[in-house]
């Protein structure tokens, strides 16, 4: 390696030992204007190769701060389109280390057009390979789009900076009022970053992703041997109804959970699971968080949001492109109804519906609570396209809370009239056995069986070939 600057060591610190190979460790700037040949450009300010991890082939940049800022410029942007032309042609990965001030404003338009340049190839990739960025300092303006195009994004939680405008330049804002360009901010209010945390967390956090994730889009190698059992028992899931994460460790091979936007939208979950050693998607919608004790730290209704649709949507549309399959969890009665879910959640819940009508992967519901209305035709239902449904004995289905509609229904009679026809309807409409009367369930199974279940639905399910109307793309 031609340097030992602070680049070259994170990828280092990244990758399997040793197994880094420079590519481009010769390119300088060509660019004269404001006496830019005078500086030293090495690496024109940006490390980039391929190496290893856990045996993967993976393709990595890593720009250098102490060149220029590591702004980037014509020839830093070429190195990293060669990387790119690269990773799409052997369909392996691409992880990039950001720490840059942005554009090169002393090479003028050739920055700008650098940046298309890399925007262009982020667009080609996408869906191809996987694509990963990590922010450990600055990351402005144009820059700031790259983590946005990519798959997965960490940014380090101290150093870090992720912002398209300062915050300084945001009308009644101030740095100190409201970082927005601040880790925090950006992972729990913005939804582009998967975790902020500290440099060696996420060097691990990228090496779990990079080994539970296809290397492309053709070759379906997340595949392991599975040294759990299949049958195993899953004791008291039921009392974790409220908190899909915690479902995902107990039913998943040796309890691995990779949770994506962990901090955002937290009454959605989204993440991967292994199950019989094959790579599943994760979807679930939330109602409580419980502590490392086991108690209940954070509560949310067991409504849809704009936020959590969204965040589901982007989730199943990847697991799509890497045809990973898909287990959701139900436990919904409607949609949010504050005034910024009135403003986004249709929306957003469209886009839900298309992302999960429109995945051809195979796909699963496990029905463990509510799923009342059109939140729960819109949660992967048996309508939407799912290929099977599987229920706990105590789950219901139907259009409304019982209560609910025995006062619609009941209106105006007296109270006993009305609990009398709530139960009513909860035996015949709510019932999860009238569902399954409909064909709407194709399975009723104890909470300590799902993990059985489920696999044995996955593996039935791994021929599953689905043709759809040709076209070029769908618009929602």
């Amino acid at each position: 390696m031609s340097s030992s600057s602070q680049a070259s060591q994170r990828i280092n610190a990244l990758l399997d030992e040793n197994s880094f190979v420079e590519i481009g460790a010769l390119v300088t700037a060509r660019n004269t204007d404001f006496n830019l040949k005078q500086e030293d450009t090495p690496s024109d300010g940006v490390v980039t190769g391929y190496g290893v991890i856990d045996g993967n082939l993976v393709y990595v940049y890593s720009q250098d701060a102490s060149v220029l800022g590591g702004s980037i410029g014509e020839m830093h942007a070429r190195k990293i389109v060669r990387l790119y032309d690269l990773a799409i042609k052997t369909g392996s990965p691409v992880i990039g280390l950001i720490d840059s001030t942005g554009l090169r404003l002393q090479e003028g338009v050739d920055a700008l057009n650098a940046f298309g340049e890399i925007y262009l190839k982020q667009v080609e990739a996408s869906g191809v390979v996987p694509q990963i960025t990590a922010v450990f300092g600055p990351c402005g303006g144009g820059l700031a789009l790259i983590p946005s195009i990519t798959d997965f994004a960490f940014m380090e939680s101290d150093k870090a900076k992720l912002f398209v405008n300062s915050p300084n330049v945001l009308e009644g804002n101030y740095k100190e009022k409201c970082d927005t360009s601040d880790a925090a901010w950006q992972v729990k209010e913005v939804g582009t970053v998967d975790a902020a945390l500290d440099e060696a967390s996420i060097y691990a956090e990228i090496r779990q992703l990079v080994s539970l994730l296809p290397s492309n889009n053709e070759d379906g190698d997340s595949f392991e041997d599975c040294a759990d059992d299949l049958n195993r028992a899953c004791e008291n899931l039921d009392g974790a109804t409220g908190d899909p994460a915690l479902i995902a460790r107990q039913i998943s091979d040796n309890g691995v959970f990779f949770e994506t936007k962990r901090e955002y939208a937290k009454e959605m979950v989204t993440g991967f699971i292994k199950l019989n050693g094959a790579t599943v998607g994760f979807v679930g919608n939330r109602t409580e968080v419980f502590d490392a004790e086991g108690k209940v730290s954070e509560k949310f209704d067991d409504k849809l949001t704009g936020h959590g649709c969204d965040k589901a949507a982007d989730f199943v549309n990847f697991c799509d492109a890497f045809d990973l399959p898909v287990l959701t969890l139900t436990n919904a009665t409607g949609f949010g109804s504050t005034k910024c879910d009135e403003k986004h959640v249709a929306k957003a819940a469209g886009r839900l519906v298309y992302a999960l009508a429109n995945a051809t992967v195979p796909k699963v519901n496990l029905i463990t609570g509510k799923a009342f209305g059109s939140a729960y035709v819109i949660m992967n239902s048996k309508a939407l396209g799912a290929d099977i449904t599987i229920a706990w004995p105590d789950a219901q289905i139907g259009t409304m809370n019982a209560d609910i509609a025995a006062k619609i229904i009941a209106d105006g009679k007296d109270a006993d009239t009305v609990a009398k026809t709530a139960a009513e309807y909860a035996a015949l409409q709510n019932n999860i056995k009238s569902a399954a009367g409909r064909g709407y369930v194709d399975e009723i199974v104890e909470p300590a069986d799902t993990r059985k279940y489920v696999i044995g639905a996955f593996e039935m399910l791994y021929t599953k070939r689905d043709e759809r109307p040709n076209k070029k793309h769908g618009t929602v």
